[in-house]
């Protein structure tokens, strides 16, 4: 993510018009009006994944207009959705209005006119309709509608977009194009469900889309130790073979995928200091291992070194990364 605008930049007065012209260059031309206050105060932050872009920003009460004027000037073609984060969020297209909270999300289109009203914070996707199995003409009934981004497919959706955005430094450049065909996958089976059309979503799409579920239900349930391939598949309806057939195709292992993230979260929480006096098989147990034995030699097998040494390094390491700060 790169920090497109931040109003600490700008003299009082001048927050707003430089708000405005880093809309009008990184998204689309639109008008903004500061409500209840002459001073704006906000931020934007961006990351391009391909033909997806990705927004995190902040905000006081602002009121935004695209007026025909406005797309005469310039129309990407193309669908955003708004996912609030915190506060409500006003949005009036297509002679439709609603207002959205945090736990939904709403679509616009850049090729008609739009007023809004919002204040708080909000996560956007922005990518061209063309790219869009779905026909524009079938996006088009869902524009302004208010979308449950607190459950299903619209949940993996929001879950997807604040992974992205909260982490995203843990990417590479190499990462971008896959997650941003995630993105479109993940947008596409959205609104196939809402329009009853799954079956226009190519097969591909479809698998990939799956694969994200099923992987995030995965990453959900990590400290059941009940986890299993068959609960997995009973889950998503489908049989064990094709959960199998799945995970092949991302050159995974359904158990494999599950040992290595049991693993890693439990290294994360030996190396946190915060959590030095919590037990090995307290964290052990948290994250599925029950029997102190086995973890151990999984983790040895793993990172080369028993759980209670990698701590011991760890806590040696934070001591000394703190007393060279001092």
């Amino acid at each position: 993510m790169e920090r497109v605008f931040d109003s600490k930049n700008f003299p009082g007065q001048e927050a707003l018009a430089a708000w405005t012209e880093m809309a009008q260059r990184e998204v689309m031309p639109k008008t903004f009006r500061a409500v209840d206050s002459d001073v704006f105060r906000g931020w934007s932050d961006e990351m391009s994944l391909g033909p997806v872009q990705v927004s995190s920003v902040a905000y006081p009460s602002i009121a935004t207009s695209r007026t025909p004027k406005s797309i005469r000037v310039s129309d990407p073609e193309c669908l955003q959705i708004v996912v609030p984060r915190s506060g409500p969020h006003f949005i009036e297209q297509n002679r439709r209005s609603t207002l959205v909270r945090p736990g939904e999300l709403v679509l616009l289109g850049s090729s008609r006119p739009f007023e809004s009203y919002a204040i708080g914070e909000a996560m956007l996707m922005q990518f061209p309709i063309a790219l869009l199995p779905v026909s524009a003409r079938h996006v088009d009934q869902l524009v302004t509608c208010r979308l449950p981004g607190d459950k299903g497919i619209g949940q993996l959706l929001v879950d997807y977009l604040g992974r992205v955005t909260d982490n995203h430094t843990c990417y590479t450049p190499a990462d971008t194009p896959r997650l941003g065909t995630i993105g479109l996958d993940l947008a596409a089976a959205v609104l196939a469900h809402h329009l009853e059309r799954e079956d226009e979503i190519p097969a591909d799409s479809r698998q990939r889309a799956l694969y994200t579920r099923v992987t995030s239900f995965i990453q959900d349930h990590l400290g059941d130790p009940m986890l299993s391939v068959d609960g997995i598949a009973a889950a998503h309806h489908i049989s064990d073979r094709s959960l199998h057939r799945l995970f092949q195709a991302h050159g995974a292992s359904v158990r494999a995928s599950i040992r290595e993230q049991r693993l890693e979260r439990c290294r994360r929480d030996l190396f946190d200091p915060v959590q030095r006096h919590v037990p090995i098989r307290a964290i052990a147990a948290r994250w599925g291992h029950l029997r102190p034995a086995d973890f151990t030699r999984a983790f040895r097998s793993a990172y080369g070194v028993a759980p209670v040494d990698y701590r011991h390094q760890a806590l040696q390491y934070s001591s000394a990364w703190k007393t060279s700060r001092e």
